[in-house]
């Protein structure tokens, strides 16, 4: 079986990549910079030097392909943009080479297709490969767990901050949960057409059940606080990005405050298995520090 992964290098691809070696697959990893991937991990893979938004450079890259890991990786000035680019790569690439299977790292929200910001561009991705021939998983995954660690600065004080209501609840997951539903669906040949998954995590989350479980772990208060839309803008510009990039990134929590309801519910499929107590424990804590 041969497989591609995209960013083999990301927060879950480098997990899907371990996983297919795990089940005896010598994977085809596309990256930009094989410098950044280990010895053994270059060992067990076919790994090529490839710009994901050079159609032509993907077409050659996953000739012969059963099966391709897709991930449209925000970049560039305007994120939304590069999905739509990405995504009409990806799709070239499955109809020029005939690639049976594709399975898309996508998010809840991308069903919507407009209002949700940047997951808007994950629902333009979805519908250039709902375009080709292939069989079709879009994984509509929940809020990372990994995303706190990009706030470590703030949590340090005790505050979990958010641009939702302090006690809305949404889906939360370890992206080892979503590598591990990507990799089976990638190693499974028992499914077609154009489907889409959840990737949930175990429960719906809000900050409050964030920051009390933090509480917990460390003996140290932690509150929840909203930030509103235009703090969060105003801070992203001070970091240099562009209007669209502060677009795209504000833009995801209206949809997320709006009367939404997702395409996938939650259930004993979509419901995956590590809580937040236990990733946190494993490694927010210990990234916090005493």
């Amino acid at each position: 079986m041969r497989i591609v992964v995209a960013t083999p290098t990301g927060l879950v691809g480098s997990r899907v990549v371990a996983r297919l070696h795990r089940a005896g697959v010598r994977p085809v990893l596309l990256v930009r910079d094989p410098g950044r991937l280990t010895d053994a991990v270059r060992g067990r893979s076919e790994v090529l030097a490839v710009d994901l938004l050079d159609v032509d450079s993907v077409v050659r890259a996953t000739r012969g392909a059963d099966a391709l890991h897709w991930v449209a990786p925000s970049t560039g000035p305007d994120p939304l943009a590069a999905y739509d680019t990405l995504g009409s790569v990806a799709a070239t690439a499955v109809r020029e080479n005939g690639i049976g299977r594709v399975v898309l790292q996508s998010s809840v929200g991308a069903e919507a297709r407009r209002g949700f910001g940047e997951i808007d561009g994950l629902g333009r991705a979805e519908e250039h490969l709902d375009a080709t021939d292939a069989a079709v998983t879009h994984l509509r995954c929940g809020y990372f767990f990994s995303n706190l660690l990009m706030d470590l600065q703030t949590l340090r004080a005790g505050v979990v901050t958010t641009q939702l209501e302090v006690d809305r609840r949404i889906p939360w997951v370890a992206p080892d949960d979503v590598a591990d539903v990507a990799a089976l669906r990638l190693l499974s040949t028992g499914w077609t057409g154009r489907t889409t998954q959840g990737v949930l995590g175990p429960a719906d989350l809000s900050a409050e059940d964030v920051a009390a479980t933090l509480a917990e772990l460390t003996g140290r208060p932690f509150r929840a606080e909203q930030v509103p839309d235009e703090a969060v803008a105003e801070q992203l510009r001070a970091f240099g990005m562009t209007q669209a990039q502060v677009d795209a990134t504000v833009g995801m929590a209206r949809g997320f405050r709006s009367a939404f309801r997702g395409e996938d519910p939650r259930d004993a499929v979509s419901t995956t298995t590590t809580t937040f107590r236990a990733w946190a424990a494993d490694t927010l804590v210990p990234a916090l520090g005493d």
